[in-house]
C-alpha cells in the first residue's frame, strides 16, 4: 500500500476537483439549465404571436398581390343590404393619405378601383379582430399604397367607421415573398390593422404593415 504525504494528498484532491470530466459535466449541466431558461422565456414571449396563411389570387394587369383568408374568425353581424358607398375611411397622416374602403361583399371592393378590404377581416370594431387592407402601388391612378414603404415602426394609422375614431400604431413591418401564401403574423388578443401592397422597387416580394389599436375616440 503506497503512503501519501499531505502535501500529496491535497494535491491529488485538487487533481479530483479539476478534472476534465466533473467540468464537462457541470458545463453540461448548466448549459442544460440555461438552455431551458431561454427557452422558456421565449416560448412566453411568443405565445400570443400567432398566424394566418392566406391564399393569394392574381389578377391580369395588377401589381399588388390580392389575398383572400379563410382562417379569420367572421362572427360578427353584417347588414342585410349591401351598399357600394363608403363606409369607412383609412387615413395615415404621414404620407398624407386619405381614402375610403367599401363592405367587403360590394362589387365595387376591388384593387383595380379602391382599396381592397380583404373577404374574411374583420371591420374595427370586431373585438380582437383583424381589418386587412390591400392596395395597389405603383404610378397609376389607382396606386393608392404606393408611398406605403415610407412608413416605420410606432407610426399612426386611423380609420374612421361608424362615427368613431380608431387609432393605431405600426408594430411591426416585414416582407413576404409572392409564393401563393402570405402569413400575417399578429398577436391575437390585439385589435389590428393590416395593410399589404407589393414591396417598393421589388416586384418578387410584397410587404406587410401590422398596426394595434391603442384608442378609441
Amino acid at each position: 500500500m503506497k503512503l501519501y504525504t499531505k502535501t500529496e494528498k491535497k494535491h491529488n484532491k485538487n487533481n479530483n476537483r479539476n478534472s476534465p470530466s466533473l467540468i464537462a459535466f457541470i458545463g453540461a449541466i448548466l448549459t442544460l439549465i440555461g438552455g431551458f431558461f431561454i427557452s422558456y422565456n421565449y416560448i412566453q414571449s411568443e405565445k400570443l404571436l400567432a398566424y394566418d396563411y392566406m391564399s393569394n389570387t392574381f389578377y391580369n394587369n395588377s401589381d399588388v398581390v390580392i389575398v383572400s383568408e379563410n382562417s379569420i374568425s367572421n362572427e360578427e353581424e353584417l347588414p342585410d343590404e349591401v351598399t357600394d358607398e363608403y363606409i369607412g375611411y383609412l387615413t395615415i397622416p404621414k404620407i398624407n393619405l386619405t381614402k375610403g374602403f367599401l363592405d367587403k361583399r360590394s362589387s365595387e371592393n376591388n384593387v383595380d378601383k379602391n382599396l381592397l378590404v380583404v373577404e374574411g377581416s374583420n371591420y374595427p370594431d370586431h373585438e380582437a379582430g383583424n381589418l386587412i387592407i390591400a392596395g395597389h402601388s405603383g404610378t397609376g391612378w389607382n396606386s393608392f399604397f404606393n408611398d406605403l414603404y415610407q412608413l416605420n415602426i410606432n407610426d399612426t394609422a386611423y380609420v374612421n367607421y361608424k362615427q368613431k375614431k380608431y387609432i393605431y400604431k405600426i408594430v411591426n413591418i416585414y416582407k413576404q415573398p409572392k409564393i401563393g401564401k402570405l402569413a400575417i403574423y399578429r398577436d391575437y388578443t390585439k385589435t389590428t390593422l393590416t395593410l399589404i401592397t407589393c414591396t417598393n422597387d421589388d416586384d418578387t416580394t410584397q410587404t406587410v404593415y401590422i398596426a394595434e389599436l391603442v384608442n378609441i375616440e
